[in-house]
């Protein structure tokens, strides 16, 4: 399977911006809910930095993407308790692949959710994955209004959170990322599965 990240694998783990942004959605992570002992699904997880932060404590985490590259990047940081599946999230992956058969005590999604065509219907794939009471928490770029490009609004992510029947859905803006060009906000919305 192809993918058009494949080509930002090889540097990606040096660039000074993901490294703050996975530590900070990793520090906003903990004030909610800490990984220890917990089984994990990382959605879009890239080469693995909040995966490796996740997976120090974590039970067992399993890592989803569709670049080659990006997990091989990821896979060879060899981490025991860390598996990966490369693959698109479809109802057909959902009901057919082995990783996906135990359910997750947390999902995260480190700025993915504002590249998903259909948003709203991977929500929903991914609430079918979370036991009762599990956590899913996303973190992607603020937009300031709805299609304005590959961030979310709060409204967007509220309101889909919402709509796929999460419980105390909110969000906040945890941090934001400066650089010599811009200081981009992120948004981080959660909800619970009933």
């Amino acid at each position: 399977m192809s993918s058009e990240w494949d080509e930002y694998a090889g540097d990606w783990d040096s660039n000074e911006d993901v490294a703050q942004y996975s530590d900070r959605a990793s520090q906003s992570l903990n004030e909610i809910q800490s990984p220890d002992g917990l089984i994990i699904l990382d959605f879009g997880c890239g080469t693995g930095r909040l995966t490796e932060k996740m997976a120090q404590t974590a039970k067992r985490v399993v890592g989803l993407d569709t670049s080659t590259e990006m997990l091989a990047v990821l896979k060879a940081k060899r981490l025991s308790n860390v598996d990966t599946i490369e693959d698109e999230l479809t109802v057909e992956l959902v009901e057919e692949h082995a990783l996906l058969r135990a359910k997750f005590d947390l999902i995260v999604a480190s700025s993915v959710c504002g590249f998903l065509p259909d948003y709203e219907g991977a929500l929903g794939l991914l609430k079918s994955l979370l036991v009762p009471g599990g956590i899913f928490v996303q973190w992607d770029w603020r937009a300031e209004e709805e299609g304005s490009g590959s961030g979310l609004t709060s409204d967007a992510i509220l309101g889909a959170l919402n709509s796929v029947g999460f419980e105390s859905a909110s969000v906040a803006s945890p941090f934001s990322i400066a650089n010599s060009e811009s200081v981009m906000s992120v948004l981080m919305g959660v909800g619970k599965n009933p």
